[in-house]
């Protein structure tokens, strides 16, 4: 799930490189929009404590932006977004659903399971390459094979913003940190950035 289509899996071979040499590690890689304009957004974060600076973001963003420059993956105009997963994260990766085990989140499966695609629930990690899902109402916790997600987010709840305070307690930063917010909400795949950095790229 960090890359939905075949374009967003072409631009994460040329983005992962690039983020491990900074010791970050890629969430997810989404290229947005039509022909005119688009928006590739990458989320990433510090492989070691999965949190990520307005510094780190910039310089992913110009280091992505030389290789997207010399490899030239994209036809037209597009804006660069390099952010944080956000506090409600996308979970696109099998180990993020044991890293917030205990945390409520929604699922979105590709496929019919049980007569429906969309769950909620709190997690409860990992069996095999299965998610583990205790689901509202249901006493059995539930087990989706990872390869059918199609989306997966955390839910922003006290217990996940009282996380994130915690976090920024622990760099010794302000509970608001003044990092810029996207507060829009909406379906599974609106983002809630805490750290970002954008840039430019123009045909000639």
């Amino acid at each position: 799930m960090r890359a939905k289509t075949a374009e967003d899996r072409a631009l994460l071979e040329l983005i992962d490189p690039v983020a491990e040499s900074l010791g970050l590690a890629v969430v997810r890689v989404r290229l947005m929009g039509g022909t005119l304009r688009r928006r590739l957004q990458v989320m990433a974060e510090r492989q070691a404590d999965h949190d990520i600076s307005v510094e780190e973001c910039a310089r992913l963003s110009r280091a992505v932006s030389e290789v997207l420059d010399a490899a030239d993956p994209i036809a037209g105009e597009y804006l660069l977004e390099v952010s944080s997963p956000g506090i409600d994260r996308p979970l696109t990766r099998l180990i993020d659903f044991s890293l917030f085990e205990g945390y409520e989140a929604r699922l979105e499966t590709d496929r019919m399971v049980e007569g429906r695609k969309r769950f909620k629930g709190v997690l409860a990690g990992t069996e095999g390459e299965n998610v583990a899902i205790d689901l509202d109402g249901e006493d059995e916790t539930a087990l989706i094979p990872f390869a059918w997600l199609a989306d997966a987010k955390l839910v922003l709840t006290d217990e996940l913003l009282k996380r994130g305070a915690a976090l920024r307690a622990a760099r010794g930063e302000p509970e608001d940190d003044g990092l810029p917010q996207d507060t829009s909400g909406g379906a599974l795949d609106a983002d809630n950035s805490d750290s970002t950095q954008d840039s430019t790229k123009d045909d000639a």
